[in-house]
């Protein structure tokens, strides 16, 4: 019977560790919990640099009548629902049809990374200039098809849906990539023991892959979840949050609220509300989502 021998730390070894990890505290201190509570402080009062008045809760009174903050808290959540679940589908899709190793894929792989390596204002202006609706390339097509062209960024109904094209093209050999490298990880005994017993494609898909791709999987919705509703550069650079607040979202109030209106203590408030939801969901998610749990067939 094996026995393990405890391992026996000194205390100028334990010392000389803080010395390592004190720079990271500090740091995490001046520039995440410091605004934190900075932030807490000011959603208390009317500031607008001018001046500093405290006004208790009435910055959180206002947030239940703010007819425009749940507009966009709904945009953003339309915006999730949507762009999430696209991006993730063809992430795997893709990362699926990468590891074969078919001729080519390489060339593919770093041709659809590449627009996430891109700022999003960059890919945000080359969408614009595709979806003019007097010469931009999407409405050029359609004429020369005979169709009637589209006011993509000047309608309520296809703004939305254009700022999550736009997203999805940037953002999915992100998922790709991180998917890729999941499927990479699985064991090919796994898919060698599946053959032996039978299994055809589809089942060894939704039997093995997916679920041993849960980490990953768990890891990208977190990662992408919160990243979604922090969505602000491709709103302000393509809609402006129009039209007609038909693209506005929580971030995007909280920036027109701060440095258009100079409600800087109302959108402090804004952005305590963005912080609940988030940890929110996030913390539901960590309980729920049995992450920890050591998977048998590895």
């Amino acid at each position: 019977m094996l026995r393990l021998k405890k391992r026996h730390f000194s205390v100028d070894m334990d010392k000389d560790a803080y010395w390592f990890i004190i720079p990271f505290f500090i740091l995490t201190f001046l520039f995440i919990i410091l605004p934190i509570i900075a932030n807490i402080f000011l959603s208390f009062t009317n500031y607008n640099i001018m001046k500093m008045e405290w006004v208790g809760l009435s910055n959180y009174k206002f947030l239940f009548e703010d007819k425009r903050l749940w507009k966009s808290l709904w945009n953003t959540l339309i915006f999730t629902i949507f762009n999430l679940p696209i991006c993730m589908v063809l992430g795997l899709m893709l990362a699926l049809i990468m590891k074969r190793g078919l001729f080519g894929h390489t060339f593919f792989q770093a041709g659809i990374y590449i627009p996430y390596i891109i700022s999003m204002v960059s890919a945000s202006m080359i969408w614009i200039f595709m979806m003019e609706p007097l010469n931009g390339l999407f409405n050029t097509i359609l004429k020369a098809m005979g169709l009637k062209g589209i006011k993509w960024l000047y309608s309520t109904d296809t703004a939305m849906i254009s700022v999550i094209i736009t997203s999805v093209w940037k953002n999915m050999g992100y998922f790709m990539v991180i998917f890729l490298s999941g499927l990479q990880s699985i064991p090919s005994y796994v898919y060698e023991a599946a053959r032996i017993d039978g299994s055809g494609a589809i089942n060894t898909f939704f039997k093995i892959t997916l679920p041993l791709l849960r980490p990953t999987t768990f890891f990208l919705f977190i990662t992408g979840f919160n990243n979604n509703f922090r969505v602000f550069e491709q709103v302000k650079v393509m809609t402006g949050g129009g039209p007609e607040n038909s693209t506005t979202t929580i971030v995007h109030q909280i920036y027109s609220r701060a440095f258009s209106d100079m409600k800087l203590g109302y959108a402090a408030a804004e952005a305590i509300l963005l912080l609940l939801i988030v940890s929110t969901i996030t913390l539901i998610n960590f309980k729920y989502s049995n992450q920890g749990e050591d998977l048998e067939a590895i």
